[in-house]
């Protein structure tokens, strides 16, 4: 069975860090990219971050560069998001998504992604 299953969200003060995982499970990690997408109440779906498959380039929204890292274990079949200075505007759920498609400039198109995961809350408050 394919899936992605998601952990480490919780609650967590303003300027504080967390860190989520991404376990893939029924495939393995080399050729997807993977991204991790966010939805907070009453918005849109966005982007977050993603690893490109192919060369491995990493991409980041706008309003988490230089706060949130990206990175994959191979061995672990795994993704992290490292989310540091973390600000009341993180607040949502997140998800993790993987597809074969070369992504590139569109990474953040979700319909691109064919498996998700169940997502996992991150509240950031005081």
């Amino acid at each position: 069975q394919v899936q992605l299953v998601e952990s480490g969200g919780g609650l967590v003060q303003p300027g504080g860090s967390l860190r989520l995982s991404c376990e893939a499970s029924g495939f393995t990690l080399d050729y997807y990219a993977i991204t991790w997408f966010r939805q907070a109440p009453g918005k849109e779906r966005e982007g977050v971050s993603c690893i490109s498959n192919g060369d491995g380039t990493l991409y980041y929204a706008d309003s988490v560069k230089g706060r949130f890292t990206i990175s994959q274990d191979n061995a672990k079949n795994t993704v992290y998001l490292q989310m540091n200075g973390l600000k009341s505007d993180d607040t949502a759920v997140y998800y993790c998504a993987a597809t074969r498609q070369n992504v590139e400039d569109t990474w953040y198109y979700a319909e691109l992604y064919s498996v998700w995961g169940q997502g996992t809350q991150v509240i950031v408050s005081s």
